[in-house]
């Protein structure tokens, strides 16, 4: 229990940094009425209550059959991922959202378990659908990257 209220202290000073940061922000336009600083804000408190109850209360670890062992098989497919989603963040300005999504998206699924054909489908479905959703719908740009000249 030791372990968790040092990651919760740590984690909570984390929080309170980047609450003092984000007060201050004032975007020069903005698409809500009540600005983009209460997003953070908001989700930055939650996590700061949560972590001011486990700072108190930590739960005993208790490892059930369900849950799979943090072996070396399991710590390097966690490893694949995070570099997954690095490699997804470094392309999506310049291949735009749907290649990006597509391109990182396939190895993901068979990183897990996926079959080619249904997650090549799925994941190109996806991405599509996702992208018309953020653009078209709920009106938030998302970069088209090389299907830029697919616009207009």
């Amino acid at each position: 229990m030791l372990v968790q209220r040092i990651f919760a202290s740590v984690l909570l000073l984390a929080c309170v940094g980047l609450m003092l940061m984000a007060w201050p922000y004032q975007a020069p336009f903005s698409y809500e009425p009540i600005g983009p600083r209460a997003f953070p804000l908001l989700m930055l408190g939650l996590m700061g209550l949560a972590l001011v109850y486990m700072l108190f209360r930590p739960s005993p670890i208790k490892h059930s059959e369900d849950e799979p062992p943090l072996d070396r098989e399991t710590l390097n497919k966690i490893g694949r991922c995070v570099l997954l989603l690095l490699v997804f963040a470094g392309l999506f300005e310049p291949l735009g959202f749907i290649l990006s999504s597509i391109l990182i998206g396939i190895p993901m699924a068979r990183l897990y378990g996926g079959r080619w054909l249904p997650s090549a489908v799925i994941i190109g479905l996806m991405s599509i659908g996702l992208y018309l959703l953020f653009d078209k719908v709920m009106d938030v740009p998302l970069p088209l990257g090389l299907l830029d000249v697919l616009e207009n």
